[in-house]
């Protein structure tokens, strides 16, 4: 159980960190416009800041995750899961936020945080049992 919290957990900051990338790299091409409903070049261009902001809390939810991924597997198991389990919390708990201030956007939610509540739930077990 614990493998595969992990491994669930490391994918959903790979989500983390290709949403990073739509949100600060790539915010006014075409892609990222279409993923977060952003009609226009114009339009995309004025949120250009905020989702650049936005996209690094992205990142470091990832590496967070990431970091504590690597240190559990090296032996330091408290610090790793705690690490993991933070991360992937943030990433639940955004998730949740985007679930119930914007309804239509519920796919999108759920993408962000059933990946990562999963990888906490299996952690947890795993680590309970």
């Amino acid at each position: 159980m614990i493998i595969a919290g992990l491994v669930l957990a490391g994918l959903a900051g790979l989500v983390h960190i290709y949403i990073f990338y739509l949100e600060s790299i790539a915010w006014t091409g075409a892609r990222a416009r279409a993923t977060f409903g952003i009609a226009s070049r114009a339009d995309a261009e004025t949120t250009k800041a905020l989702a650049f902001n936005q996209g690094f809390y992205n990142l470091f939810l990832a590496i967070a995750v990431a970091l504590g991924i690597v240190l559990f597997a090296s032996g330091s198991r408290t610090v790793g899961a705690t690490l993991v389990f933070v991360g992937a919390g943030c990433m639940v708990a955004a998730g949740l936020v985007l679930l119930v201030s914007a309804p239509s956007k519920a796919g999108a939610a759920l993408k962000q945080l059933v990946p990562p509540l999963l990888g906490i739930a299996a952690l947890a077990l795993g680590l309970a049992f």
